[in-house]
């Protein structure tokens, strides 16, 4: 008697290239989906092939500020993952036609061919928000709901994992700088959470396994002011550093300078979202909205950041303890 297979369901993540997406992208094809990643740059996303099968995993062009390039790579899809957002902006990529219209375009696209959608979105999202990431990310939400009012929707915490552009910014500034800026006194709180339990998160919903019409909200296993993030940091990387008070004044006055290169490392908005704590609210916990609620067993940084903070220390990995 012969087996007929069922073909695998076909999966499009947007914004599949980045951080949180190739660990997506890993996640569905280990389930065995077909996984196609929309992105810009699709030459560049050479580094999700070995995540998957020969054929598993396929790379197309996607711009979100281009509704047909976005209907194109949902053609024959089941269900939309769209983790698209920017930190800053520049030129063409802003905030409200990436994280705001563009998640709408995500979210029709999905309705038109009948499919479910994941819409990855940010803890501190709120329409009245001063910070315009914030703010867009909210009404990214909204669009979201009132087009596909089952879709499942993530708010994450600041992600900690090898490729973050957090713990990784500021281990390797340790390496040259004898002190760290920390802004308004460096008490703004985090629930840093890691990269690879968010990522199973997202397949769960994928699987049909989290509730629909509802927001989700990610956390690792402690809080922790920016301040002791840091102190964590140079833990690992065994480096004695200094601290230094950065009034927000200040702050905002050297972003607005750092605005003007290509890849600022702060800006202004950022300076305004550092003012508000990023944590798992009361509301999401006493509602089982949590990675705990999911079943998942969040990681603590202790476990994972010397796994790849390791390459800041002096002498790499063959060092333990406090250096200068």
């Amino acid at each position: 008697m012969t087996t007929i297979v069922s073909k695998p369901k076909r999966i499009t993540v947007f914004g599949g290239s980045g951080f949180l997406g190739r660990h997506v992208v890993r996640a569905l094809a280990r389930r065995g989906y077909q996984v196609r990643v929309a992105c810009r740059r699709p030459d560049l996303a050479g580094h999700l092939q070995p995540l998957g099968n020969v054929g598993q995993i396929q790379a197309v062009q996607a711009n979100l500020r281009y509704r047909w390039s976005v209907d194109r790579a949902m053609e024959g899809s089941d269900h939309a993952v769209n983790m698209v957002g920017i930190l800053a902006e520049s030129r063409r990529q802003r905030f409200d036609a990436v994280q705001d219209f563009g998640a709408r375009a995500v979210a029709e696209a999905a309705r038109a061919v009948g499919a479910g959608m994941t819409q990855i979105s940010a803890i501190g999202a709120d329409t009245g928000s001063a910070s315009a990431y914030a703010r867009t990310k909210a009404l990214g939400e909204q669009a979201v709901m009132e087009t596909i009012p089952q879709a499942v929707i993530f708010r994450p915490s600041i992600m900690f994992g090898p490729e973050d552009e957090f713990f990784n910014r500021f281990a390797n500034m340790a390496r040259f700088s004898p002190v760290l800026p920390l802004i308004g006194g460096g008490e703004t709180k985090f629930q840093p959470v890691y990269v690879t339990d968010v990522a199973e998160a997202v397949a769960r919903a994928v699987d049909g396994k989290v509730g629909g019409g509802a927001i989700y909200e990610l956390g690792g296993p402690e809080v922790l002011s920016f301040r002791e993030c840091m102190e964590h940091m140079l833990e690992v990387i065994g480096r004695d550093r200094g601290f230094v008070n950065l009034p927000v004044s200040i702050a905002r006055l050297q972003a607005w300078f750092l605005e003007f290169m290509p890849n600022p490392l702060l800006t202004r908005d950022q300076v305004t979202q550092l003012m508000v704590d990023n944590v798992v609210s009361e509301a999401a916990m006493a509602e089982d909205r949590t990675l705990q609620g999911l079943g998942i067993r969040p990681q603590a940084i202790e476990t994972i950041l010397p796994t790849y903070l390791w390459r800041y220390r002096k002498t790499g990995q063959f060092v333990t303890g406090k250096v200068a």
